[in-house]
């Protein structure tokens, strides 16, 4: 494979042109009566017309044929795509899933798309508010297959296996430890090489942005130069048998045919783009005197809610760093939050969780469900020394945070096999310390 080109900035005026056609970009004006090469302009807007300027989003695209060269859409087997929160009862309990089980290719192949199976979520897509947390698991590429999505942005976190994503705008490869997001209304299409598996967190309404540093000043956690968004690159290409396009739309899947490849666009210009991000850039910041700071340290990318320092979804990571806390119980405290958090797990060991916390696996942690340490943690981290230490070498946890109170789906209770039935054990071990005749602590602080 031809080594892929990046453009880096996140959220800027961007411009791109395949190397193939210089001067596919018009100049002086965004659709002229005929644009070089004969292209069609089209314009992709990811908000209304009329928002402030550091909010608009809108990219051109100059291609070969414009998006609209399709047949009428059709309704397609959802498989395990839903967004009905009301399937199965709600549930309050702390729950946790084995690794989720990808298919064999020998028995199914099974793409992106139908590899889709919605965990679970909360909110309206019609109204635009809300999110999803979906699971990918597939086995082969889409081949003359895209999608698209009508409801919300994507990000995607591969767990295994290495992603090559066709967009638009240009290719991507995304491998585990590094995410992707493709917002809404891009069209994509995915080749893998191996059995592949993620997480994908869904956003209605709203886009990923940085979060605002406050106190923390210029730098620190993801900076936008390290973000990197893909380099235009067109196939002007027939398609005998037809293109399927999928789309999403409030909720439901739709396919239409087309006789061309939907990667046709030979330039384009904007500020709305997939992107993607290697982790291993986070730059960590933490505490280094006692107790902890609040997790939100952590945040990748927020998608914000209407109201202030209140989002829809946060993008969470736990990298390797140092631990230095002086007179502190150094693993996450035990807790119960009006958020609610899914944790999922790209490699190694959470260091809160070493048993039954897998790669491939995840948590959720409801609204106000308190959670915390496995008793195995505690008392390992209630008498360790408290020297400077390396904590998560070798590992990569991520929360997906929300303040919405998310409802798990039916696949997620009840139809997959992975939902670990015995995560509560895990606590029942914890025994009272309590020592009502002394004031000292025991242990060696």
């Amino acid at each position: 494979m031809a080594e892929l080109k990046y453009i880096p900035g996140f959220g800027n005026e961007c411009a791109s042109e395949d190397p193939r056609c210089p001067g596919a970009l018009p100049e002086g004006q965004n659709n002229p009566q005929v644009c070089p090469y004969n292209l069609y302009a089209e314009q992709l807007s990811g908000s209304a017309f009329t928002c402030p300027r550091s909010t608009n989003k809108r990219s051109w695209l100059y291609r070969i044929l414009p998006s609209v060269c399709h047949k009428p859409f059709e309704s397609i087997d959802q498989g395990h795509v839903t967004h009905n929160w009301d399937e199965v009862d709600p549930d309050p309990n702390q729950l946790r899933w084995k690794p989720f089980e990808i298919p064999k290719a020998s028995q199914k192949k099974v793409d992106f798309v139908s590899g889709l199976h919605t965990l679970c979520g909360a909110g309206d897509i019609r109204s635009n508010n809300g999110l999803a947390i979906h699971i990918f698991l597939c086995n082969t590429s889409m081949g003359n297959r895209c999608f698209y999505n009508s409801d919300g942005d994507f990000l995607i976190v591969p767990q295994k296996g290495k992603l090559l994503i066709y967009t638009e705008f240009g290719k991507m490869l995304v491998q585990p430890n590094e995410i992707c997001v493709i917002q809404r209304g891009m069209r994509f299409s995915i080749d893998v090489f191996e059995e592949t598996r993620g997480y994908i967190l869904e956003v209605y309404g709203v886009h990923f942005e940085l979060p605002d540093l406050g106190p923390i000043g210029a730098n620190g956690l993801a900076n936008p130069r390290d973000f990197l968004i893909p380099v235009a690159w067109y196939e002007d290409r027939q398609v005998p048998g037809g293109y399927t396009v999928i789309n999403k739309y409030q909720g439901k899947l739709f396919a239409a045919k087309q006789n061309v490849s939907p990667f046709n666009v030979v330039a384009w210009h904007g500020n709305y783009t997939p992107y993607k991000y290697n982790l291993e850039n986070f730059m960590v910041i933490n505490s280094v005197a006692f107790d902890h700071a609040d997790p939100s340290i952590f945040t990748v990318l927020t998608a914000k809610s209407v109201r202030p320092g209140v989002a829809v979804a946060d993008f969470v990571i736990f990298p390797p760093r140092w631990g230095v806390a002086d007179k502190t119980f150094r693993p996450p405290y035990y807790h119960r939050n009006c958020m609610s958090e899914f944790m999922g797990l790209i490699k190694g060991h959470y260091e809160a969780k070493q048993g039954e916390f897998l790669p491939g696996g995840g948590s959720l942690h409801s609204s106000m469900t308190p959670h915390g340490p496995d008793a195995d943690c505690f008392e390992k981290a209630s008498k360790a020394k408290l020297a400077p230490e390396r904590i998560a070498d070798g590992t990569m946890a991520f929360m997906f945070e929300s303040s919405l109170s998310m409802a798990v789906t039916k696949w997620g209770l009840k139809s997959s096999s992975c939902l670990d039935e015995n995560y509560y054990k895990c606590w029942e071990p914890l025994k009272s310390h309590f020592t009502p005749d002394s004031r000292k602590p025991a242990g060696p602080n």
